[in-house]
C-alpha cells in the first residue's frame, strides 16, 4: 500500500467514506438501507455506480478507524480498483490520520509468495486530499514517514515468520540480520556452534543437535549518538519446531513456523531504530534454533548445563524454547553492562493463549512499574496485552531431585508462569527489576483473520515495543 498527499481527486479513483452515524431522513441513509448496510463494524457497500466505497466505523480514530480501514481494503482485494482516494475536508478535522494509514498498510498485506503469478497480490495506492484540513502538508509528511517505517517493519516480521521452515531456518536468519544490520548502520555479531560451545551455552546447543542446520546466536546492536537508555530485547528464533523427541502430534506441528516469531520481531524493532531517530541504544539478543529429531537429539532425563553453570533436568524436549532464551539471557548479562531494561520475546506457551486468549500477549516481571509503562504502549499502539501474577507457590514446581532445576513442571496449571519463573532463574538479582517476559504465543501468529491483521503472522511485538522506546526516550529526555 503506498499513500501520497494531494490536492487533486484522480480520474479512475475510488472514493472512500467513512460512516459513523446514519442520519434516517438523508437520501444517502435511504440508499445504504436499501444496500442492507449496517453500522455494524467494518461492513462495506461498493456504489459501483458513483465509485464510493461505504464503510462503517464505530469512530473516526485509534483502533476504530483501523480496523474499519483494513477492512475496506480488503473488501475491494479482488476488484479491479487500484487506488482510492479520501478527502480529509470531508471529515471536519476528525479523522484520525495515523490510524487511518496504520489500518489501511496493515490491513492490505498478503503473503503470496508461493501463489502462481495469477494469484500474486496487487499492489494498491491510496490518494489523501488535505486541503481544506487543518493539516500541513509538512505534518502530514512528517506523520506518514513514521507510519510507513513502523508498518513496513511489521509487514516484514509477518514476511519472516509466514516463510515455511525449508527455505528459513537458522542460517538464513543470520544472513538476513548481516545484510540488514549493513543496510542501516547496525552492528552485528555472529556466534555458531563452536563459539556457543567455548562460551558453554549448553542448553542452546542441545535444542539444535539433531538438526541439519546448525544453531546460531545474532547480536545485533543500534549505537545513537548519546543514548538516553540502553535497552537488550531477546528473541525465540525457533525456525521450526518439531517437538523434538518429545514429538508434537501432526496437528500441533502445523504452523510452527511461527515459532520464530518472538526473534522476528526484536529483528523488526531494531530496523525501525535508525529511521526513526530514536535516542537509545539497542541490543538485539536472538538465539536461532531449530529443534528436530535424530539420533543425536537431546532427550528426557538428559542434564543440560546452562551458561551460567546451573544444570537443568530435561522433563520435555517440546519446552525447548525457555533452555534457548536462558543461554540467551546468561549471554546479554555477561557482554552487555549497565543496561535500563532487558525484556523476551517469544511464542513460549500453549498456556497463555488459555490464559488470554489468541489475540493478547502474555507479560510478566517483577516491576509492576514498569508492567504499566508496557500497558501505556499497548494502549498507544493497539496491540494487546495482559498480566499474570507470579506466584511463590510454583516456585517450587522447577526444582529438581537430581539437578538445580527441571525445564518443566510436572503440572500444567499456570504454565505460561512457571516458564516465566523458569526464565527468572537465569536473570541475575541486580536485574529483576529490569527484566519482563513476553509471552507472544497468542498474538504473534492466527488461523484467522482478526481486526487489521491477516491469516498467519501478525507482526506483534513491534510496534508495542517501537511506543516503549518512543515514550521511555521521552521521559528520559524530560528529566534533564
Amino acid at each position: 500500500m503506498q499513500i501520497v498527499l494531494s490536492n487533486k481527486q484522480p480520474n479512475e479513483c475510488l472514493t472512500l467514506l467513512f460512516v459513523t452515524t446514519l442520519s434516517p431522513k438523508s437520501d444517502q441513509t435511504k440508499m445504504l438501507s436499501k444496500a442492507g448496510f449496517s453500522l455494524k463494524e467494518g461492513t462495506t457497500y461498493l456504489d459501483i455506480h458513483h465509485n464510493i466505497l461505504y464503510v462503517a466505523s464505530r469512530s473516526l480514530c485509534c483502533e476504530d478507524l483501523k480496523i474499519s480501514a483494513a477492512k475496506a481494503i480488503q473488501s475491494i482485494q479482488k476488484s479491479s480498483f487500484t487506488t482510492l482516494f479520501i478527502a480529509l475536508e470531508h471529515y471536519q478535522d476528525k479523522l484520525d490520520v495515523k490510524a487511518l494509514a496504520e489500518g489501511l498498510i496493515l490491513g492490505d498485506y498478503y503473503y503470496t509468495q508461493y501463489k502462481h503469478e495469477s494469484q500474486k497480490h496487487q499492489e494498491r495506492k491510496t490518494i489523501i486530499a488535505y486541503s481544506g484540513s487543518m493539516y500541513t502538508k509538512n505534518h502530514l509528511e512528517e506523520l506518514l514517514h513514521e507510519v510507513e517505517i513502523i508498518c513496513r517493519n511489521v509487514n516484514f516480521v509477518r514476511d519472516i515468520v509466514n516463510t515455511p521452515p525449508q527455505d528459513y531456518y537458522p542460517h538464513i536468519m543470520a544472513l538476513d540480520a548481516k545484510y540488514l544490520a549493513k543496510r542501516d548502520g547496525l552492528e552485528c555479531k555472529i556466534l555458531g556452534e563452536h563459539e556457543m560451545h567455548e562460551m558453554g551455552m549448553n542448553a542452546i546447543l542441545s535444542v539444535g543437535r539433531a538438526s541439519v542446520h546448525e544453531s546460531h546466536l545474532i547480536h545485533l546492536t543500534y549505537r545513537p549518538k548519546n543514548p538516553k537508555v540502553k535497552i537488550v530485547l531477546l528473541g525465540k528464533g525457533l525456525t521450526y519446531d518439531s517437538g523434538g523427541l518429545s514429538l508434537k502430534s501432526a496437528d500441533s506441528m502445523v504452523s510452527m513456523k511461527c515459532d520464530k516469531a518472538g526473534a522476528s520481531a526484536v529483528m523488526g524493532v531494531m530496523y525501525t531504530l535508525k529511521a526513526l531517530g530514536l535516542a537509545c541504544e539497542v541490543h538485539g539478543i536472538i538465539g536461532a534454533v531449530e529443534n528436530m529429531i535424530g539420533g543425536n537429539a537431546y532427550k528426557p532425563d538428559d542434564i543440560l548445563r546452562a551458561k551460567n553453570g546451573m544444570t537443568i533436568e530435561v522433563k520435555n524436549t517440546d519446552a525447548e524454547g525457555r533452555l534457548v532464551l536462558a543461554d540467551c539471557l546468561c549471554y546479554a548479562q555477561d557482554e552487555i553492562e549497565d543496561f535500563d531494561y532487558i525484556f523476551d520475546f517469544s511464542t513460549l506457551t500453549g498456556a497463555s493463549i488459555v490464559a488470554l486468549g489468541s489475540h493478547t500477549t502474555a507479560v510478566m516481571g517483577h516491576n509492576d512499574t514498569l508492567k504499566n509503562k508496557i500497558n501505556t504502549a499497548a494502549l498507544q499502539c493497539g496491540e494487546l496485552v495482559g498480566f499474570l501474577p507470579y506466584n511463590r507457590y510454583f516456585e517450587n514446581d522447577l526444582d529438581s531431585e537430581i539437578a538445580d532445576m527441571v525445564n518443566t513442571a510436572s503440572s500444567r496449571n499456570g504454565g505460561a508462569i512457571t516458564a516465566s519463573l523458569f526464565l527468572d532463574r537465569f536473570v541475575k538479582e541486580k536485574n529483576k527489576k529490569k527484566w519482563l517476559h513476553f509471552d507472544m504465543a497468542g498474538a504473534a501468529y492466527a488461523h484467522k483473520a482478526w481486526g487489521y491483521n491477516p491469516y498467519g503472522a501478525s507482526g506483534a511485538g513491534v510496534r508495542l515495543i517501537v511506543q516503549f522506546l518512543k515514550n521511555i526516550t521521552k521521559e528520559s529526555h524530560s528529566k534533564l
